[in-house]
């Protein structure tokens, strides 16, 4: 099964893939799953339980307010956030809520509803969430557990046996590895986005495909807008002052002087990455790419193609797809969740997506497009998740602006190359899977360790 564009590129909301819009769709799909058993009607209780990292950091990235939405009726895709604030106002009142907007109305209370059990990590994987709901007034239970395993991805016990969804889709192309990729791309004499249209083309007509992947640019682009119009404090009590609009407004004022600053493309690139994930953090609307936490650095090296490389629609259909193509392989392969494997899962699995796609939007062969992934996940490889105070604030907006010039770098690297290296990215997908394992806990967003316990000093 190889991972479409389209679940590694959603529009959600912040501040977290794994745990805001996760565990808001694992409510969604619980409820779903009643529905479908003819048991919605007859539920009298739901209680919520957080596992490990879900548990440690929820609170920072509100997966509590998650839960609830979810259990509401809301879905990351389609939520206005200023809907969703009032709903939960309303249910922090009546201390009841409605399942699924035209479900039983039940008695729900966040402190006894929702268990944190950070004390416990389940085998499968550190971001885990357990509905038990409880029918009429009997004892009877349905008990559901599902994983939120990066990316917004949601995944029940079933999936993670299969480690791929259960209704996966036949596609022409089903590569697993990237050796895989450049040897099927080889033989049909195609580029890696145009392997990976292919397959898109197996789920959708190539119209839909386009206008999906116009979309995600449009959605993108919103979300860059917007952050540079936005100033105040993010929420959460570190009080960290949203600085994009400020860096905009200096950006603008020296225009007069970018024809003499060789760098300046540079602080544009910083800026955009940085208007992003301020939105992310203040729980706006971004694009999962391939995550919430490093949701500002396809954007910005993308805009950065688009402006600064005169790009235009079928360059930016190439960056994405072949970005898309990178990204399955890592899902695939090791995992983009920072909750598993540190923040080389996330903003090092978002630097190499970018550093592909850049490279193929500039005319890149598959082996530089290739070579380009694996420099840029080369100097990303140990990156810890230790965000403070559990939000997603420091270091990740800053490792957002980053992560955007170094995929820069490793693509410009690449491309002036033949696209021969040392080392694949399938050996260096290898190698970031076996650094998260062997990571301690602490540093894969429990904020139990690293900058998290380190606030004096920051």
């Amino acid at each position: 099964m190889t991972t479409s564009t389209f679940e590694l590129f959603k529009l959600g909301v912040g501040p977290s893939s794994s745990h805001t819009m996760g565990p808001m769709s694992a409510a969604g799909r619980h409820l779903a799953n009643l529905a479908r058993d003819g048991h919605l009607a007859k539920v009298s209780r739901v209680q919520v339980t957080l596992y490990g990292s879900l548990a440690l950091t929820g609170r920072g990235h509100a997966t509590d307010r998650a839960v609830m939405l979810g259990l509401i009726g809301y879905l990351p895709a389609t939520l206005d956030p200023d809907e969703g604030d009032l709903s939960l106002l309303k249910l922090a009142a009546e201390r009841r809520l409605r399942l699924g907007g035209g479900g039983p109305e039940i008695a729900f209370a966040a402190e006894t509803d929702i268990i944190w059990r950070g004390d416990m990590r389940l085998p499968k994987h550190p971001n885990a969430l357990r509905f038990s709901t409880t029918l009429g007034e009997d004892t009877a239970v349905v008990d559901e557990l599902f994983y939120s395993v990066g990316g917004g991805f949601v995944a029940d016990e079933r999936e993670m046996e299969l480690n791929r969804p259960v209704d996966s889709h036949p596609v022409p192309y089903p590569f697993i590895s990237a050796d895989e990729l450049l040897q099927m791309s080889a033989e049909a004499g195609l580029t890696i986005a145009q392997v990976m249209l292919a397959n898109e083309e197996a789920r959708r007509d190539r119209a839909a495909v386009e206008a999906g992947l116009d979309a995600i640019f449009d959605a993108m682009e919103a979300s860059i807008d917007r952050g540079m119009r936005q100033s105040g404090e993010l929420p959460g009590g570190l009080k960290v002052k949203r600085r994009a609009r400020l860096i905009h407004e200096d950006l603008r004022s020296r225009a007069e002087r970018h024809i003499s600053d060789p760098l300046i493309a540079m602080d544009w690139i910083n800026l955009w990455a940085l208007a992003v994930n301020e939105e992310n953090a203040a729980g706006g609307r971004i694009v999962t790419a391939p995550t919430n936490g490093a949701a500002g650095i396809i954007p910005a090296v993308l805009r950065y193609y688009d402006r600064f490389h005169k790009g235009g629609v079928a360059g930016r259909h190439t960056f994405l797809l072949t970005a898309a193509a990178i990204g399955a392989l890592y899902k695939r392969n090791a995992s983009i969740s920072g909750a598993e494997v540190g923040c080389q899962g996330e903003v090092g699995v978002a630097c190499s997506m970018a550093a592909a796609g850049f490279a193929a939007a500039l005319g890149g062969t598959n082996a530089q497009i290739e070579n380009a992934a694996e420099i840029a996940m080369e100097h990303n490889l140990g990156l810890t998740c230790d965000p403070i105070g559990g939000l997603v604030q420091i270091p990740c907006i800053e490792r957002n602006a980053m992560g955007a010039i170094k995929a820069i770098d490793a693509a410009r690297l690449a491309l002036v190359g033949d696209g021969e290296h040392s080392v694949s990215l399938d050996k260096v997908i290898m190698t970031m899977k076996r650094t998260g394992d062997d990571m301690k806990d602490i540093y894969k967003e429990t904020s139990l360790g690293g900058l998290a316990v380190n606030l004096t000093e920051c």
